[in-house]
């Protein structure tokens, strides 16, 4: 049996049964159809002015008008496949389903996928491609449906999902984001998604507009959190300790303390829940713009310490969170 969690996390309390579960968007098609049609309709009309995310580029994306995300009326999708890198309660024993969309509502400076998030790497696919990538998935043992960057590619995304419904989807859905969401748009989503895992990634303004050209991240992403967190609670698990429900809050600790994880820990615990499972990431390392502007990007040059990825954990608990991911393997010690 695989269980990823000490047991002091897969309590009873957060635990459902594998029986008695049904994906979220399962519930919604079976009992109105129409409803799941009318978010569809929204979201399609939300493209033609975009807001679809909090850029707010107003273009018409339905005519192939590209905003800051460069995404025109189709998703692109630079990959798909099981993934056995992600939290254990997701990629289980055959792996989290993943599609990766190209590019991003983002631009951060030191993007570990930049290939995808700032060039585009991948194709443009049809509602119906992206259902049969779903379904693949599925077919290939996958625990769960990850859609990776969905967050201006909404309206595409709920577009994918009936006709993959049609042929058969029954996996939870993770929406894996940076939490640089619209209110508007997760709404679309709410009852849709089973387990939304976004990152918290900056809380300073200045500091998330130098290093992700967007001052008002923090803000954006303390209301995203909230509005997720109200759809889905807690996380909870099954008895193998693969998640079904819920949200996951990631966290990657930066050179220099720059990414505010104090005030991050914090407000999870005191505004969203003290019971909140948080991914505290270390994998860090100079990337894309942090690579090509020697000495601008100065205080991230680095690899974390050991010493500042500890001072995380500390601050975590010290703000009095305690559900944390724990890998059956540390990668730091591999290096």
């Amino acid at each position: 049996m695989f269980n990823s969690q000490p047991k002091h996390l897969t309590a009873n309390r957060w635990k459902l049964s594998r029986k008695e579960f049904t994906p979220a968007y399962l519930k919604l098609y079976e009992s109105d159809r129409s409803v799941f049609q009318e978010r569809i309709e929204e979201g399609l009309r939300v493209l033609e002015r975009c807001d679809v995310c909090p850029r707010d580029c107003h273009v018409n994306r339905m005519e192939n008008e590209h905003g800051k995300c460069r995404t025109g009326r189709h998703a692109w999708v630079g990959s798909y496949f099981p993934h056995f890198g992600e939290e254990d309660c997701l990629r289980g024993w055959k792996g989290s389903g993943t599609i990766f969309f190209s590019f991003c509502n983002l631009k951060c400076v030191f993007c570990q996928n930049h290939e995808l998030s700032w060039e585009g790497a991948g194709k443009q696919v049809s509602a119906e491609e992206i259902a049969g990538m779903m379904l693949e998935l599925q077919e290939r043992g996958c625990h769960n449906i990850n859609f990776v960057t969905p967050e201006h590619v909404v309206p595409q995304v709920l577009e994918a999902i009936p006709p993959a419904i049609e042929k058969g989807l029954r996996l939870p859905i993770v929406y894996n984001t940076s939490a640089y969401d619209s209110i508007h748009s997760l709404k679309l989503m709410e009852d849709i998604v089973d387990i939304y895992m976004p990152d918290f990634k900056f809380w300073d303004p200045d500091l998330s507009k130098f290093y992700m050209t967007e001052s008002t991240y923090p803000e954006v992403a303390r209301n995203a959190v909230k509005e997720m967190h109200r759809q889905v609670g807690d996380l909870k698990f099954d008895d193998d300790g693969l998640a079904l429900r819920g949200v996951i809050v990631r966290h990657l600790v930066m050179p220099n303390r720059v990414a505010g994880a104090e005030e991050i820990f914090r407000f999870l615990a005191e505004e969203i829940s003290p019971h909140t499972y948080v991914t505290i990431m270390d994998q860090y390392f100079p990337d894309a713009q942090v690579l090509r502007k020697p000495g601008r990007y100065e205080d991230i040059e680095r690899r974390i310490t050991n010493e500042e990825f500890r001072e995380a954990e500390q601050a975590a608990s010290d703000a009095g969170l305690y559900r944390f991911d724990v890998r059956w393997r540390d990668m730091r010690n591999l290096f």
